[in-house]
C-alpha cells in the first residue's frame, strides 16, 4: 500500500508517494532528494550525525520516519546557507577551526542552529558541551565547536535585537 506524504524541505514543499511506512526522514532526504549533507553515521540515534531540524527542533533523522512528520518544515544543512553567504554557526566553525574531517559537521551545524533557536545554549560553555552531547566528533574538535556556537549565538543575539528595536 502507497502513502502520499508532503514535507516543507528547506523552504520548498515536497510531494512523496511512499512504498513502504518505514522510510526514515534520513533516508528519504539522502535516497530521494540527494541531500547526502545529512550523514548517515551509527543509524541508531546515537552519532547525531543526522541531525535536522524539523519544525524548528533538532532530531535525529535516521530515528524519524517520514510518514510521521506529512505536513512538516524540514532543514537540512543544505538549506542553511543562503546564496554564498554561510549562516553565522556554519561561518563560527569555519573560524574556530570546529570540525576535522568534516563527517560530524553537518550535524554538529544543524543541532547549533537549533540550540540557539531554543533559547538553550546561554553562554555556559559546559551547558553547551550538555546540550550537544549527543553530537559526536571522532577527531575530537569540541572546543572549537563550543567556541563557534559561543560566537554564532552572540551574533544571532545581536540581529534578533537589531530587528526588535
Amino acid at each position: 500500500m502507497n502513502h502520499s506524504i508532503s514535507l516543507t524541505v528547506n523552504g520548498a514543499r515536497r510531494d512523496f508517494v511512499l512504498d513502504d511506512p518505514r522510510v526514515t526522514l534520513l533516508d528519504l532526504l539522502r535516497e530521494r532528494l540527494h541531500f547526502t549533507g545529512t550523514k548517515k553515521g551509527c543509524d541508531r540515534g546515537q552519532c547525531g550525525a543526522c541531525t535536522i531540524l524539523v519544525d524548528g527542533k533538532r532530531i535525529n533523522s535516521c530515528l524519524a520516519l517520514a510518514i510521521s512528520h506529512d505536513g512538516a518544515d524540514i532543514l537540512t544543512i543544505e538549506g542553511v546557507a543562503r546564496g554564498d553567504q554561510l549562516h553565522p554557526v556554519q561561518a563560527a566553525f569555519i573560524a574556530h577551526d570546529g570540525f576535522q574531517c568534516g563527517f560530524c559537521t553537518p550535524g554538529q551545524v544543524m543541532s547549533a542552529i537549533g540550540m540557539i533557536q531554543e533559547a538553550q545554549a546561554g553562554n555556559d560553555p559546559e551547558r553547551i558541551r550538555e546540550c550537544m552531547s549527543g553530537n559526536l566528533c571522532r577527531c575530537g574538535a569540541y572546543a572549537g565547536i563550543v567556541d563557534a556556537v559561543l560566537e554564532a549565538q552572540g551574533q544571532m543575539d545581536e540581529t534578533n535585537q537589531r530587528r526588535s528595536a
